[in-house]
């Protein structure tokens, strides 16, 4: 696979540790065990696997970024549900490409400026092909970027509005 232009960040370990012990909405995560496969992690950025011990946690990642830089988001602002891993894991394969581009879903490309504000956002269909998902993921993202406001992109699934990873300018 093709070297990434435009990298996807799962969220950082640090950060999951505070989560697996309180979420951003301040409720303790319960761990379960699913029988089926299919949860987006976003600790590694990957479909979950049947018999691996997962949590839905509240997560606020335009929060946690703007802290980061010294931000003030205002009321963009959000807590969302995610899916972890409910203990360490050995975090995303670079080599995988853009993560979550395999099902031929939607995608919300929402672009935030240098203070969290959002400045506009793209819905793109992915192709059901994965290498051709892969391109229009990297083109997305390269159209956002050409923006000099755009700061960062997260994207979302449209079906359940869930973030599934955060790109910063590169």
């Amino acid at each position: 696979m093709t070297p990434l232009t435009h990298q996807p960040l799962a969220i950082a370990p640090h950060v999951l540790d505070e989560l697996r012990e309180r979420d951003d909405a301040g409720a303790v995560p319960r761990a379960r065990v699913y029988d089926t496969d299919g949860s987006p992690l976003r600790c590694c950025l990957r479909r979950s696997r049947a018999g691996e011990r997962i949590s839905l946690v509240s997560y606020a990642p335009l929060r946690r970024w703007a802290a980061e830089v010294g931000a003030d988001p205002a009321a963009y602002d959000e807590v969302g549900p995610v899916f972890i891993h409910a203990d360490a894991c050995q975090g995303p394969d670079p080599a995988s490409g853009y993560p979550f581009a395999e099902t031929g879903a939607q995608r919300v490309f929402r672009r935030y400026n240098d203070q969290g504000w959002i400045t506009g956002g793209t819905l793109v269909q992915l192709p059901v092909d994965p290498a051709q998902a892969q391109t229009v993921v990297e083109q997305a993202l390269h159209t956002a970027f050409t923006d000099p406001e755009v700061a960062l992109v997260h994207v979302r699934a449209v079906e359940y509005g869930c973030f599934q990873y955060e790109v910063r300018r590169p």
